[in-house]
């Protein structure tokens, strides 16, 4: 019943869509293939004072949004900019040895303190700190460093946000195409006042392997990651440590040159405080590409699934932990949910109307996977708890979103986008049914410096 209903749900958005994109005007574009991607072109500069073994960069950014009712609550607009400045450094003092520093110094300027999150803000800090030692087929690096893995659905930098996911620890990748990485973090936390820093001891764990070249056109991702926290509070608030275990895959593909397909699949067992972790987390994409008609249309299908508490057992933890993910527009362009407790139908269409600029369409229909556990965010923090006896609906809402991106000479890089959520059942039933828009402009340019030949 549920399926009948998705595919015609899809069907009836496709004709819409189809219909409207007949009369759309060329706008401001965003790539939203394979989240996150980064276009544009860095832009290379020779200067005769920087030394060959040298390498200075920059990434500017600034993006200005609108939405128009914050927390789900009439009353709550706001405008304001976000702005994000990077500068980086890389040395190379010998054939095996490189070494690399980039700080950041972000802003969220015109919005007031009580609605600025945690991501908007950091004042001028270090972002980056590493040593990168490589022989042969085998690189080590040693500090602070990104990590980011297939879709970025799970571990990921999450570039959306103003500051961006860092960690600290080591990582030793072995391997070319067909590669092993193994790792021992703890993510950055960021302070926006002071000096960013890891808990204590290192937390997160993982080994991703990437095989390319077994399967003609697709790369698949076996992976086990591991968090390890020394101190939580369970659902019965007892406190006590955390072993969390998500061994899983990714398999991404493309098929006669016009079919594409993603899909991840993870089960997530442990120990939270007293109670043990049954958890599993899943998705599907598929998608076809009109290679030879005008605008190149891309259509394509998905389903998103993470299991949450049923409220059956209180010993027994239901809900998947999200990892951390680059959830930008994983869940709609609003950015309002997290990959927990959460069933997704999505149809979108990218288009392409010219060499530079690419143009996105989509629909989401969202529902939470158990009515007795919490609605949650995008961070991962609580929305809405669930009243006694769980929700009297799972319907989350739906979405509308229209976006787009333009490449203006190579380097400098426009985005623009548009997404409306409207409140289902579960949110207007409990104090959050404002609709939300949220408006978006934004221009990133980077360079990077080279001594001069």
């Amino acid at each position: 019943m549920r399926l009948a209903t998705a595919l015609r749900r899809w069907v009836s958005l496709g004709f819409v869509i189809a219909g409207w994109t007949l009369g759309l005007s060329p706008a401001l574009a965003q790539q939203y293939v394979d989240y996150p991607q980064n276009l544009g072109k860095v832009q290379p500069f020779q200067l005769s004072g920087v030394p060959k073994w040298a390498t200075l960069d920059m990434d500017l950014r600034e993006r200005t949004e609108s939405q128009t009712s914050i927390n789900y609550q009439s009353g709550n607009a706001q405008v304001y900019d976000l702005t994000r400045v990077r500068g980086g450094l890389e040395v190379r003092p010998l054939k095996w040895l490189t070494g690399y520093i980039q700080f950041q110094d972000t802003h969220a300027l015109g919005l007031p303190l009580e609605f600025v999150a945690g991501n908007m803000r950091d004042s001028f800090d270090a972002r980056q700190a590493y040593l990168e030692l490589h022989v042969s087929k085998l690189k080590i690096f040693a500090g602070r460093q990104e990590l980011k893995y297939g879709d970025e659905r799970l571990v990921g930098i999450s570039d959306w946000t103003n500051n961006s996911r860092t960690w600290d620890g080591f990582l030793a990748r072995i391997g070319d195409k067909n590669r092993l990485d193994l790792f021992s973090t703890s993510v950055v936390d960021v302070n926006p006042t002071s000096l960013d820093k890891h808990g204590d001891g290192l937390t997160f764990h993982g080994a991703v392997g990437t095989i390319e070249t077994w399967v003609p056109h697709t790369t698949i991702q076996p992976f086990v990651y591991v968090k390890a926290f020394p101190s939580v509070t369970g659902q019965q608030g007892i406190k006590g440590s955390e072993t969390a275990v998500t061994p899983g895959a990714e398999i991404t593909g493309r098929l006669f040159g016009w079919f594409d397909y993603n899909a991840l699949g993870a089960l997530q067992r442990g120990s939270y405080s007293n109670e043990s972790i049954h958890a599993s987390v899943g998705y599907i994409k598929a998608g076809y590409s009109a290679l030879r008609v005008p605008w190149k249309p891309r259509l394509r299908a998905e389903y998103d699934f993470a299991s949450g508490n049923s409220g059956r057992d209180p010993k027994r933890m239901g809900t998947f932990d999200q990892q951390y993910p680059s959830n930008h527009n994983a869940f709609g362009l609003t950015d309002l949910f997290g990959f927990q407790n959460i069933k997704q139908d999505r149809i979108n269409l990218d288009l392409n109307p010219a060499r530079h600029l690419t143009l996105l369409i989509q629909q989401e229909w969202l529902n939470v996977a158990s009515v007795h556990d919490n609605v949650y965010s995008g961070p991962a923090g609580v929305v809405i708890a669930p009243p006694a006896g769980g929700f009297l609906s799972d319907t989350l809402g739906r979405e509308f979103d229209a976006a787009g991106k333009y490449v203006f000479h190579d380097y400098w890089v426009v985005n623009a986008g548009v997404g409306h959520f409207s409140p289902g059942g579960l949110m207007t039933q409990n104090g959050h049914g404002a609709p939300l828009t949220i408006g978006y402009l934004s221009l990133t340019y980077r360079f990077k410096v080279n001594g001069s030949k």
